[in-house]
């Protein structure tokens, strides 16, 4: 397995791992470990006794959220940088967020995701398809039938998709 660029860790290091997304609002654990603050009380609910980290299972008497503002303004910093799509040596355009290749198409948006982006919430609930699968279903004419507007508009984004390829 390849080592983590330094992007990726920082990524990883600024992403609560209940949600896989950047931190918002972010708070600490007794264990020390850092979750968004609506994720920690959704997963720990209103009427547990013993609070288990998500984490390292480590357990607490009581619920202790201490707000950690400086990891939410490194996160803040890090989103203002604005990640640009870019492409890496191999030739993968990756992901702007996750810095992940860009190897899945969701139909819903008409955009191509990474598996991040797959796995949480914006998409969870979509139709994803393999990249190569939705450029070989626009190449043959199986793309959505649409007003012409929305059409021009997927035909523009599965264009730029079998560029990719």
């Amino acid at each position: 397995m390849a080592a983590e660029s330094p992007a990726e860790s920082l990524r990883d290091e600024l992403s609560c791992p209940i949600c896989l997304e950047y931190f918002t609002d972010p708070v600490t654990i007794e264990c020390g470990h850092n979750f968004c603050w609506a994720c920690i009380n959704q997963c720990w609910g209103e009427s547990v006794p013993n609070f288990s980290c998500p984490q390292c299972r480590e357990t607490a008497q009581q619920r202790n959220l201490r707000p950690n503002r400086q990891l939410g303004n490194v996160v803040e910093l890090v989103k203002g940088l604005r990640f640009q799509v870019v492409t890496e040596p191999k030739g993968e355009t990756v992901c702007e967020q996750h810095q992940e290749a860009l190897k899945l198409f969701c139909e819903e948006d008409q955009t191509p995701i990474c598996v991040v982006c797959d796995k949480s919430k914006a998409h969870r609930s979509h139709t994803v398809v393999p990249i190569e699968e939705a450029a070989q279903e626009y190449k043959v004419g199986k793309h959505h039938q649409g007003s012409e507007t929305q059409m021009a508009g997927i035909d523009l984004r599965i264009t730029n998709l079998c560029s990719l390829l």
